[in-house]
């Protein structure tokens, strides 16, 4: 009996550690290899990595220079054309309407007649006061030769001539009447929409039509407080339209209003663009830029070479074949340049494309494919997807 259990436990055993074996096996099988980071940790000495202290060599970029050039420094912001000349036509004296001598929307030319009112009863008083005016001279007259022969009083003498003025400044008011029956223009410029027609009857002040002067043409707008004394008069300005893409009218400021804008805090700015012609309407938006003075030599570097890092700018910069990390302040950005107030120097040589790959003192190499700083560098760039950094 003794035996029997004994060798059962031995057949137990057998089976157990054969088990264990085949599991632990199994194991070993499906593990995976050992990567370079792992390898690294035991010691087994895996090294890559270009750059400073690599094996994989210089990493390959494309460099450029810092240049200098002519850099306006400017003020952008939004406004509205306006006339240069803008008035609305009414009557000073009420009347039927008789005449309507303008095609709307067409030009007109200052003193042209462009309404007329009934001028019957105007023409009547004007006769009226002629005849009284004659009258009164005549007495008049008669009275001087009476009193050069001591006939009449000096009174009698002075009431015929009051009598002869009153009724020549009688004469004079209805003939001021009758030509307010008579509405001209009173400059140059473009006739709008009238909103009455003949035979309509209109009372003093009653809108007949506007009349809009557009060459030359004003544009206002308004900048932040901040930039006050930086705005004179005579400065130059840029002015483009969403309604005309793709060009830019010149023109200078003219006035600035002394009150400024309570509510936003802004200087409220006039400037006016020569519109010859006449593409330019009132009431269009335009977006302004307000050259406030030009810098001659200003550091300029391509806007795609910056690093930014939070609210700050960087470049790496090339010294001995290595890269230099360089903090910097940029100014104002035109057409793809950024301005560079410090940080560099004229001729610095910069990279230009593959900073991603680089840190504080790795090595680089130019390109071999590369154009430095030429405009063909960025327009095969953007012409498709690829990367101009080999292996990047």
């Amino acid at each position: 009996m003794k035996r029997v259990r004994v060798g059962a436990l031995l057949a137990l055993g057998i089976l157990l550690a054969g088990g264990t074996g085949y599991w632990f096996g199994g194991l070993r099988e499906t593990a995976p290899p050992p990567t370079a980071q792992t390898a690294s940790k035991q010691g087994g000495g895996v090294k890559g990595g270009a750059g400073k202290g690599g094996g994989g060599g210089p990493v390959p970029v494309e460099l450029t220079k810092v240049a200098t050039a002519i850099l306006p420094q400017t003020i952008t912001a939004v406004g509205s054309l306006r006339s240069d000349e803008s008035v609305t036509l009414r009557p000073e004296v009420s009347g039927r309407i008789t005449a309507i001598e303008f095609q709307e929307g067409q030009r007109v030319t200052k003193g042209a007649v462009l309404v007329r009112l009934d001028p019957a009863v105007n023409m009547a008083e004007v006769q009226q006061t002629r005849a009284n005016l004659a009258l009164a001279k005549s007495k008049y007259e008669r009275a001087v030769d009476l009193s050069t022969r001591n006939f009449i009083s000096g009174q009698a003498k002075d009431e015929a001539k009051n009598n002869f003025e009153v009724a020549q400044a009688a004469a004079g008011l209805s003939e001021a009447r009758l030509a307010k029956t008579e509405i001209r223009a009173p400059f140059s410029g473009f006739i709008g929409l009238r909103v009455v027609s003949v035979g309509d009857y209109v009372r003093e002040g009653a809108d007949l039509v506007n009349l809009e002067a557009i060459d030359p043409i004003k544009v206002d707008f308004r900048v932040p407080e901040t930039f006050l004394r930086q705005v004179k008069v005579g400065q130059a300005v840029d002015v483009m339209l969403d309604a005309l893409p793709g060009k830019t009218y010149n023109g200078k400021v003219i006035a600035l209003n002394p009150l400024l804008d309570a509510a936003g805090r802004a200087l409220v700015i006039r400037a006016q663009v020569r519109n010859q012609d006449t593409t330019l309407r009132p009431g269009m938006f335009a977006r302004v830029s307000l050259i406030t003075s030009t810098k001659q030599d200003a550091l300029v570097v391509p806007e795609e070479s910056l690093v930014p890092q939070g609210s700050e700018q960087f470049l790496f910069r090339i010294v001995d074949n290595r890269a230099e990390r360089v903090k910097v302040e940029t100014g104002h950005r035109r057409d793809g340049k950024v301005e560079i107030l410090s940080g560099v120097a004229k001729d610095d040589v910069i990279v230009l494309a593959g900073q991603s790959r680089l840190q504080q003192g790795s090595t680089v190499r130019a390109s071999g494919d590369a154009e430095v700083g030429t405009a063909a560098t960025r327009r095969r760039r953007a012409s498709g997807p690829e990367s101009t950094v080999p292996g990047s």
